[in-house]
């Protein structure tokens, strides 16, 4: 071995043995916690005895985005056809569950259906990392909030201590999320309910996560009978106020102009004006309800998928007006294709799946530098067209 090899090497070796032993006194303490937290010896055992760190959660933590997603290529890969038929398959096959939750909590059923799809594909992808794995990592290693994760993990530990949803069981995000519609463990023991008399397994059964994020959402301000908002239309030229929290009432945002795009009245009460593309793209009215989506994943673009989902669920249109843009974004099945395009060009992006990943975007920014395309990683349809040819 050369001689810098054999340094570095050492070096490794030297960082991961204190690396090993701070995780191994970080996980007595944890016990030691979980124990005067009145957790049994039983449960302890099962989630510390030969437990090891998950280097990757770190990475997950710290690692920024690579590409910037423009909004109209996420709303593309969260609401497009595909989903809307799944969501209305699953909605019929939970509609007790649903109705049930609908008459309990007063939440619109069509948005519970659409924080279920867009969190887990309605159940089909709940994360697959151990919650005990991950929260540990992140308590014991975490340069951000370690006692955030911390008390994550002190809350996991009594779900499974409580015969709530087993240990082997207790899968999620790397950041501790779990179940069907995504609760962290400190959600769901202040708000995860037994719906139907079968449990608070938000896991396996889809009735105690509907129950569960009915609950949340009612519990965050719901009102029931108020529309999330609606699509609007701007005056040619508008530079007026705008923003989610600048709520205003609807008669002030018809003195200047702003009309319902079917030319209905505004109607009553308050809102505020959402331009997630600015004054050039699709404008929305959005109410108090619209907040409350957004207390659940603190992201308007997010919201906004879940908002425009429910209304496609329920019947209604998608966004109407075009997003500002000569390069949209794809949807899933449109995703699959590119892949499965850019597999046969040469490119290893792993199976075609929809996901567009670190892979799938070096494929993407190196077949666009080799055909005078923008190199930017995005899968838009300038992409997938080119790859037709």
């Amino acid at each position: 071995m050369k001689p810098f090899l054999v340094i570095a090497s050492l070096a490794l070796v030297a960082f991961a043995a204190p690396a090993r032993a701070d995780f191994a006194s970080c996980v007595a303490s944890l016990r030691s916690d979980a124990s005067a937290k009145g957790v049994s010896d039983k449960t302890i055992a099962a989630a510390f005895d030969k437990l090891q760190p998950d280097p990757k959660v770190l990475d997950f933590e710290t690692n920024q985005p690579e590409f910037k997603t423009p909004i109209w290529d996420y709303m593309a890969g969260l609401v497009d056809d595909e989903r809307v038929a799944d969501g209305k398959a699953a909605m019929a096959r939970e509609a007790g569950a649903l109705a049930k939750a609908e008459t309990r909590f007063g939440v619109d059923r069509h948005v519970l259906a659409a924080i279920w799809g867009v969190e887990s594909n309605f159940g089909e992808n709940t994360g697959g990392r151990p919650l005990v794995q991950s929260l540990a990592t992140l308590a014991c290693q975490s340069g951000q909030r370690p006692a955030y994760y911390r008390g994550e993990l002190m809350a996991t530990l009594k779900i499974a201590d409580r015969g709530d949803v087993p240990l082997d069981k207790l899968n999620g995000s790397w950041a501790g999320a779990f179940g069907q519609t995504q609760f962290m463990p400190s959600t769901f023991l202040r708000l995860a309910v037994d719906l139907d008399g079968s449990g608070r397994d938000i896991v396996d059964n889809p009735a105690a996560a509907l129950g569960s994020t009915a609950n949340y959402l009612s519990h965050s301000g719901w009102r029931t009978g108020m529309p999330w908002g609606f699509e609007v239309k701007l005056p040619d030229g508008y530079a007026g106020p705008s923003g989610r929290k600048a709520k205003a009432p609807m008669s002030n945002w018809a003195a200047r102009g702003i009309k319902r795009l079917d030319g209905r009245s505004l109607g009553d009460g308050d809102a505020g004006l959402l331009l997630p593309a600015g004054p050039q793209g699709p404008a929305f009215l959005v109410t108090k309800n619209f907040d409350v989506i957004y207390s659940y994943n603190a992201a308007e673009s997010y919201t906004l998928a879940i908002a425009i989902l429910a209304q496609r669920l329920a019947g209604g249109p998608g966004v109407v007006t075009p997003w500002p843009t000569d390069d949209p974004g794809l949807s899933r099945a449109e995703r699959r294709e590119l892949q499965a395009l850019l597999a046969k060009h040469g490119y290893d992006v792993g199976a075609p799946d929809g996901a567009i990943g670190a892979k799938t975007k070096s494929a993407i920014a190196d077949f666009q530098g080799k055909n005078g395309l923008t190199v930017d990683g995005r899968a838009s349809v300038k992409v997938l067209e080119a790859l037709r040819r």
